[in-house]
């Protein structure tokens, strides 16, 4: 793996924070060794707040392409066509932002993690290891095998070996058994390593019980995840989330970071997508609309979320087919753009993992047996999508559930609309999770879209318009309903395949810098251990 920089991304976004915090950003020094992760100018409750702010832009900006593949946006008419994205046919040099980001991050969390350690800073430590998990568990979601046991080490190692992928989730369970060891155990005083941790902690203040509600939830997670690998026991690894009695994050307990943004210090979301810092629209803004399949969708099962994820353009509510050549027709201000109900305001949180989700995989977990006690797969759906319809500011969940009766999109009883079909139950709970996380957290939906195949909740095979292949080896949204089953397909002139990419290729410059480790003949269709379709 290529050095990465660690100190001196860190004024940047500690500049940031620091009038929120109050911290004093001359505590840095941006002339130091960059590869020394143990500068004696770096304190770990400074790089703290400045760390989850970056943990939160990873979220907020890095998923354009998969929104697009997932059927949420597309690329308005006003751009010309991204070729690269719109034909599946991407290299070593697409979205290299999120390994570069995710790395980055956790060297900045690795400082926090020694030097807390070091002085005794229980809490500071393992809000670190917690937020290192969840950067690895995007890591092995994306690209599957990447440095683990010999990262972050700056100098020391500049050419890790790279990890098999099952066996860092396995590693990431005792991570985050150790994170809520130490959380649990740390005490807080005025004076003490644990100090100002409610100010510097920019997520949760500092609450104890949230951020070990959150790693639980985390592990559920991962969990979920790899539900069909065997070399993870599922029941043992509840047995310890039950044991340690705090159970995940619940009604209303979204964890989001609030540094204080402000209008010319901005939610990261809201400036990458919506509007500048001087009030202007944003390029991303122009380029990313309304996705037809997408929008159309929710306007067939009369969601009451569509006006809070979409904000009407000059034609409406409507959407353009990805990968559409540009033309009048689909100009950027005809189009539905990106809503008020992820967009926020420039002062929102941003979030990192929500409610929602919590109670969505609680829900598939309950169906699956993991959970075996408790709210049934069916009231935990029920709280899902009234916590997403919460988090976007929509209202009328419990009309949407009942006006949809019998459609197993939405209905948990639901029944199949036609021979083969699906029925409620899990394609229920993923089909409303694919309403319910759109902006907010894609890559959850094309890991939903990749590991669980269409088998599953279904007998029939898809014949659709938009043909997508093999459809029974992934999951496909919208069948039984009546709407076009899909995600579908770019519609690019250029296009020669129906396969939406598995996961992304590893940088250049992991084969320029680190050949020896970068492992050789993967494509975008080599699957993650977890997709067993």
């Amino acid at each position: 793996m290529k050095l990465k920089k660690i100190i001196y991304i860190l004024p940047v976004a500690a500049i940031m924070i620091l009038a929120a915090t109050g911290c004093n950003k001359n505590k840095f020094n941006i002339n130091k060794n960059i590869n020394n992760p143990t500068d004696s100018t770096v304190t770990y409750d400074v790089v703290l707040p400045a760390a989850l702010h970056a943990s939160g832009t990873i979220i907020a900006s890095q998923w354009g392409p998969i929104q697009n593949w997932m059927g949420y946006w597309a690329r308005s008419g006003t751009y010309a066509p991204n070729v690269i994205e719109e034909t599946y046919e991407i290299t070593t040099g697409f979205g290299n932002g999120i390994w570069n980001a995710c790395y980055d991050n956790n060297y900045d969390y690795q400082i926090v993690q020694s030097k807390a350690g070091q002085a005794g800073g229980g809490f500071y430590e393992g809000i670190a290891r917690i937020m290192k998990a969840q950067n690895f568990q995007i890591l092995v979601d994306v690209y599957g095998d990447v440095p683990y046991t010999q990262a972050l080490k700056g100098g020391g190692n500049p050419t890790p070996a790279y990890d098999d992928d099952l066996n860092i989730y396995k590693d990431l369970f005792r991570q985050l058994d150790t994170a809520i060891g130490l959380i649990k155990a740390a005490v807080v005083t005025a004076n003490n390593p644990n100090k100002n941790i409610a100010t510097n902690d920019i997520m949760f203040g500092g609450d104890k019980g949230k951020w070990v509600r959150f790693a639980n939830t985390l592990k559920l997670r991962l969990l979920i995840h790899a539900y069909a690998v065997a070399g993870i026991n599922k029941a043992a690894e509840m047995a310890i989330i039950t044991a340690e009695g705090s159970g995940f994050l619940g009604v209303g307990e979204n964890a989001q970071v609030q540094p204080g943004y402000v209008a010319d210090k901005p939610n990261p979301f809201y400036t990458t997508y919506i509007n500048t810092t001087a009030g202007a629209q944003t390029a991303n803004n122009v380029y990313y609309r309304a996705n037809k399949w997408g929008i159309d969708y929710y306007g067939w099962d009369g969601d009451p979320r569509r006006p809070r994820f979409y904000v009407a353009g000059e034609d409406g509510l409507v959407g353009v087919p990805y990968g559409l050549p540009p033309i009048n027709a689909n100009a950027s201000p005809k189009l539905a753009g990106i809503g008020p109900g992820v967009g926020r305001t420039n002062s929102s949180p941003q979030a990192i993992l929500t409610s929602a989700e919590s109670f969505f995989l609680q829900a598939e977990a309950r169906q699956r047996g993991i959970i075996t006690a408790g709210p049934t797969a069916s009231a935990l759906l029920t709280t899902a999508i009234e916590e997403s319809f919460n988090f976007v500011g929509a209202t009328g969940a419990a009309g949407y559930i009942s006006g949809n009766a019998t459609y197993p999109d939405v209905d948990y009883a639901g029944v199949a609309q036609g021979p083969g079909g699906p029925v409620g139950g899990l394609f229920t709970i993923l089909s409303q999770k694919w309403f319910a996380l759109n902006a907010i957290n894609t890559l959850e939906i094309w890991t939903d879209y990749r590991r669980v195949p269409y088998t599953e909740v279904a007998t029939n095979i898809i014949a659709t318009p938009t043909a997508n292949d093999a459809p029974n080896d992934h999951f496909v949204y919208a069948d039984g309903g009546g709407f076009t089953p899909g995600p579908t397909i770019s519609v690019a002139p250029q296009n020669t395949t129906t396969r939406i990419p598995v996961r992304y290729l590893y940088p250049q410059t992991e084969y320029n810098y680190n050949p020896a480790n970068a492992p050789a003949g993967i494509t975008r269709y080599s699957r993650i251990f977890w997709d067993l379709n």
